[in-house]
């Protein structure tokens, strides 16, 4: 989008549901990938990256031709192949498994942090262009690993700052959800459209959902239960006995939830974790454990989702392997910081410190501009043992401009080139502390590690 600025010039915008990163906003986004990587690395996963774009039928081959209009799609010029920017990057995952799956050790513990890209309608919470931190793990089965994914969506969080307080994990399972339809007395074929009705439960008006339920073949009071359950949530650490009660279903419909309950409880989350029958993911591939997490107050959009699907890798041509996994977005999430107030008003406080900051106040012994000269030189030094250091721009060998510069950077350290080397030394000022001592040149770089 253009805008004029004038004769013969334009100003011109990003793109509607796209972001420019500033430094400084650039910081907060680092911060926030930051805490993603450092929890996927300390359980165990390893990082990998696909092409920002895949063949389209990757994506309808999962979800259907319906995707088409969600997807920003193209075709080369004079190419004979539909491509697609990738939505999502659990696709490229399941292709990527399905390609070396003989070759892979199990299980297959793999995390990413990509840009995605989605051609719908800009709002709060979500945007055309996002990053997204996906985790997964293929090749293993059972309530133990899709625990595990989620206890790790859970210590990024708390390194984030948030608390049980601030965010849930609502958790379900398709294969408890099945069972709990049959009781209600819904068919087998039309098992699929009563989970799609329960996924749109905040979507529709309450007559409007009641109308479907019916619509399923469900009697008047199955359609009560049906609505209900649909909204029927309590603490995972909760006796299940009280939530099947509460629907109308035997107790034993929800024993494949007593397990994820005590691979919780065993993983240290269970004060983070809610049963919310409701959530079934739309997606028709998630096969048993579904989960999301939530801003308690239910202000925001779901701050992530996943769950198991044993079927998607067999989908792209590997063989049948057992997968679970999530994706978090940063677009929520950072709403969500900002409200409790998590992330500071000026992401510069997040960006890196420079150690030293050196500056020249003219070396009196040999000529105005002979410190000036030795500056270069010593930046690279010390960026040789691996301090980060930076100079000023600035000409003028006012100290106290110098050091005003030097806190605006947010240096730990101020080196200054002066009088002192006439004897080889400098004076180094602890801007943190405000005191300041002479450092032998040569003992420069170590004596800044080893002061706090």
């Amino acid at each position: 989008m253009t805008s004029s600025a004038g004769p013969g010039s334009h100003t011109y915008q990003a793109p509607k549901g796209t972001r420019d990163f500033y430094p400084s906003d650039l910081a907060v986004r680092r911060h926030i990938e930051s805490a993603w990587r450092s929890a996927s690395i300390d359980f165990g996963f390893d990082e990998v990256e696909g092409p920002m774009f895949e063949h389209l039928e990757l994506y309808t081959a999962k979800s259907g031709d319906g995707i088409v209009n969600e997807l920003f799609s193209f075709r080369r010029a004079g190419g004979e192949n539909d491509y697609a920017l990738r939505p999502e990057f659990t696709p490229t995952l399941a292709r990527m498994v399905a390609a070396r799956a003989g070759s892979l050790p199990v299980p297959v513990k793999w995390f990413a942090i990509p840009n995605m890209f989605r051609a719908e309608r800009p709002q709060r919470g979500r945007l055309r262009e996002f990053v997204q931190w996906n985790v997964d793990v293929c090749g293993v089965e059972g309530a133990a690993h899709d625990v595990d994914v989620i206890a790790c969506a859970v210590l990024a969080l708390e390194r984030l700052g948030l608390r049980p307080t601030d965010v849930e994990v609502r958790i379900s399972h398709r294969v408890a959800i099945a069972r709990m339809l049959a009781a209600l007395g819904v068919a087998d074929e039309k098992t699929g459209d009563a989970m799609t009705l329960l996924d749109r439960r905040d979507k529709l008006k309450p007559e409007e959902f009641a109308e479907r339920a019916a619509a399923l073949g469900l009697s008047a009071d199955a359609v009560a239960r049906f609505d209900t359950a649909a909204r029927a949530t309590q603490r995972l650490s909760e006796p299940l006995a009280a939530l099947a009660a509460k629907i109308g279903v035997p107790e034993a419909e929800f024993a494949a939830l007593d397990e994820v309950r005590a691979a919780a409880e065993r993983a240290g989350i269970l004060e983070w974790c809610t049963v919310d029958v409701g959530i079934v993911r739309g997606l028709a591939y998630y096969t048993g454990t579904v989960f999301e997490v939530h801003e308690v107050s239910g202000a925001e959009r779901a701050v992530a989702g996943g769950g198991r699907y044993d079927g998607l890798v067999e989908l792209f041509g590997g063989p049948k392997m057992p997968a679970c996994g999530f994706g978090m977005g940063d677009v929520v999430l950072a709403n969500v910081l900002r409200d409790r107030g998590l992330l500071p008003a000026d992401g510069a406080t997040l960006m890196p410190r420079p150690d030293a900051f050196v500056v020249s106040a003219g070396g009196v012994s040999a000529g105005g501009d002979a410190a000036e000269a030795l500056i270069p030189a010593l930046l690279m030094r010390l960026r040789r043992a691996g301090l980060h250091a930076r100079t000023t721009t600035k000409t003028t060998k006012n100290v106290g401009k110098l050091l005003g510069d030097a806190g605006k950077a947010r240096a730990r350290f101020a080196v200054i080139l002066g009088a002192e080397l006439a004897d080889g030394n400098v004076a180094v000022k602890d801007l943190d502390a405000g005191t300041q001592s002479v450092v032998p040149l040569g003992e420069l770089e170590s004596s800044m590690r080893t002061r706090p």
